[in-house]
């Protein structure tokens, strides 16, 4: 089959088409035959080993491995003991650590990160569900317990996370500030959000608003700079551990009312994940939740992928595709 393999960290031209084993499924397993994944920073950050963390998981002095954690197709077979799915189901779901998503066929336990597919979902869409919702639903749900009524801010609301991340808070019954550049600011309008910042003519760290949430998706403030825009008690989210916001948050877990929260989202148990793709699943369906896609590629034009995404300017998701 085709797969995309990393063999060494740096730039997008290390990533390579080739032809590798077809897997088989064992016992509690089924075969996906992938017709849609995703390129994510995240994605770029394993390429390029960096922060030197994400080397724990695709190998510490040089990466061999198939990228890509989101996917979506249909099962081609099932092992013996599967008994949540069938031959011919369309799915969508997470690879998590064990990556594999850039490829023609992976296989996955059936009680992984691992849905049906929303049937008013094309495959593409269905991906961007499985990154974008599953990062911004556990830190507004669980770390910020967002409530109705309250005042959130989404900085990088036109990305793939903020998209999720503004259609949830409205889901919510939150009041929504969208941040993004000049071209975007109609989108984040569309997707919910009652008033949306362009950030190359305002800095919403000076307009003298507060709001009770700040949600930083893309890394490009800081709890220090954000935290005289926050009321009594609020609290800053944050995408990136970096050193500064990982000491914020010790700091202010002790000393202060207003809180810095990282959330390692892809870590969490994949029963707890499970659980929060069946229910984006149903918000998709039922309409309440939508994916933004900015390009697709297919799966020969990764390197391409991965460099459109590291300009930091997409909007909502870039989708790999593969024969159908």
């Amino acid at each position: 089959m085709k797969a995309i393999v990393c063999t060494k960290y740096g730039s997008p031209d290390v990533l390579q088409l080739k032809e590798i084993e077809k897997p088989t499924p064992r016992d509690n397993e089924v075969l996906i035959r992938v017709y849609a994944a995703l390129v994510t920073p995240a994605d770029c950050a394993f390429r390029k080993g960096e922060p030197f963390i994400s080397r724990f998981f695709s190998g510490l002095q040089k990466p061999k491995f198939v990228p890509g954690d989101e996917i979506a197709g249909e099962i081609e077979a099932v092992g013996k003991d599967v008994k949540l799915f069938k031959k011919g189901d369309q799915v969508f779901g997470s690879c998590g650590v064990t990556f594999g998503a850039h490829a023609e066929y992976k296989c996955l336990p059936e009680g992984e990160v691992l849905a049906l597919k929303p049937a008013n979902l094309s495959y593409g869409e269905a991906a961007a569900v499985c990154y974008a919702g599953l990062t911004a639903l556990p830190f507004l749900r669980d770390k910020a317990n967002i409530q109705k009524g309250q005042k959130i801010l989404i900085n990088g609301a036109s990305g793939a996370i903020g998209t999720f991340a503004v259609q949830l808070a409205k889901y919510y019954g939150a009041e929504v500030t969208g941040v993004c550049s000049t071209q975007n600011v109609e989108l984040v309008k569309s997707l919910g959000a009652e008033k949306v910042i362009d950030y190359t003519r305002e800095d919403f760290t000076k307009t003298g608003q507060t709001y009770d949430i700040i949600f930083d998706v893309v890394a490009k403030s800081s709890f220090s700079r954000c935290k005289n825009s926050l009321n009594q008690n609020g609290i800053y989210l944050t995408t990136f551990p970096s050193p500064g916001v990982m000491l914020q948050m010790l700091w202010t877990s002790k000393f202060s009312w207003k809180k810095a929260i990282f959330e390692a989202t892809g870590l969490r148990p994949s029963s707890k994940k499970a659980i929060d793709l069946i229910f984006l699943k149903e918000l998709a369906e039922s309409g309440k939740i939508k994916s933004v896609i900015d390009k697709h590629y297919p799966l020969e034009y990764i390197a391409e992928a991965h460099s459109y995404v590291e300009k930091g300017h997409k909007k909502g998701n870039v989708i790999i595709t593969l024969d159908q």
